[in-house]
């Protein structure tokens, strides 16, 4: 009898500890691999601002727990900027189904909304995604994209100010701009210029040899100035080698711009929007909707003077405008 119950109970224990296993199971399975899908109009062998833009979002990624290789995969499309070419990326990138999609500025946004209105959307540097159709409004999004804005509306005219500032003989100022996106901050160019006494000229930025071209037009004249923004900087190169080349004073909008050659910049920081895209996927991926996170503007803005280009171009910075820089290139 002592054995009947002896095997009674070793069959239970058996029996009852099998309904465990398939949680145990589970238990001590890895977390399933996530995909996440990145699209910029920058190519790998940018030397500097943008790729550590995506390096700055996939380390924020892992801080979240997410770790490539391991609980997510990241999958890269990098573009020229060219709308054919980043169309062509936005649908293979959509054809992978990602759970999520990162946006790297608004050349890259304006192709993965074409390529797809369910998949979510979080995007970086992007101008006015209201005016420009992407998003219902700022608080409420409403669709598959939310993220961050690369500044306000009024910092068209903080560049214009800037410009003035280091620049007073300037007089005739070209906006660098791209006419295949509608928004941006070039109405707070166009309020301001009057009463500073600036006849403003824009300048499209389709390819190189266009803005060659424009600028040396532009340069036939006294008191020229530049503000360069957008996607001219795929083009930072030429334009900062024309500045140069005509003595031209400008203002561009990204760190990386003054420490390549350029006057000055003001702008945000675009690494720390990087990292707050991170954690904007991280909270898709465990279950929230973009349509319910707010699009949030910049919240670091950082004031570059590159004393060395002043200097070629005989202009004597203001200590006053020293004084407020965030960095001296000396």
């Amino acid at each position: 009898m002592k054995f009947d119950q002896l095997k009674r109970r070793e069959f239970i224990t058996l029996f009852g500890g099998a309904a465990a296993w398939p949680l145990a199971a589970r238990a001590q399975q890895p977390n399933r691999m996530r995909r996440i899908g990145v699209l910029t109009p920058y190519p790998a062998d940018e030397p500097e601002g943008p790729n550590a833009r995506l390096t700055a979002f996939a380390q924020a990624l892992q801080q979240s727990g997410w770790a490539v290789g391991q609980n997510v995969q990241i999958d890269y499309r990098r573009g020229d900027g060219k709308p054919a070419t980043m169309r062509k990326y936005a649908a293979e990138l959509v054809a992978l189904a990602p759970e999520v999609i990162l946006a790297s500025s608004s050349a890259a946004l304006a192709p993965l909304l074409e390529a797809t209105r369910t998949v979510p959307i979080v995007f970086a540097g992007v101008g006015d995604p209201v005016a420009a159709g992407y998003v219902e409004s700022l608080a409420r999004p409403g669709g598959n994209a939310t993220g961050f804005l690369v500044y306000e509306y009024g910092i068209g005219a903080k560049w214009l100010e800037l410009l003035k500032e280091v620049a007073p003989r300037v007089t005739r100022v070209a906006v660098f701009r791209d006419s295949s996106i509608a928004a941006g901050p070039g109405g707070a160019i166009q309020a301001l210029a009057p009463s500073l006494g600036v006849e403003l000229r824009p300048v499209d930025v389709r390819d190189a040899g266009e803005i060659e071209r424009a600028v040396a037009a532009f340069a036939q004249a006294s008191g020229g100035g530049l503000i360069v923004g957008g996607r001219a900087t795929i083009h930072r190169g030429v334009i900062i080698a024309l500045a140069a080349k005509h003595r031209l004073p400008a203002v561009y909008t990204l760190r990386y711009l003054a420490a390549a050659g350029g006057l000055i910049s003001y702008g945000p920081d675009l690494l720390d929007q990087h990292r707050r895209a991170a954690g904007y996927v991280d909270r898709i991926l465990r279950g929230e909707k973009p349509a319910d996170l707010p699009v949030q503007a910049p919240t670091k803005y950082e004031l570059v003077i590159n004393l060395k280009t002043a200097k070629a171009l005989g202009l004597t910075v203001p200590e006053t405008l020293l004084a407020r820089a965030d960095e001296v290139i000396e």
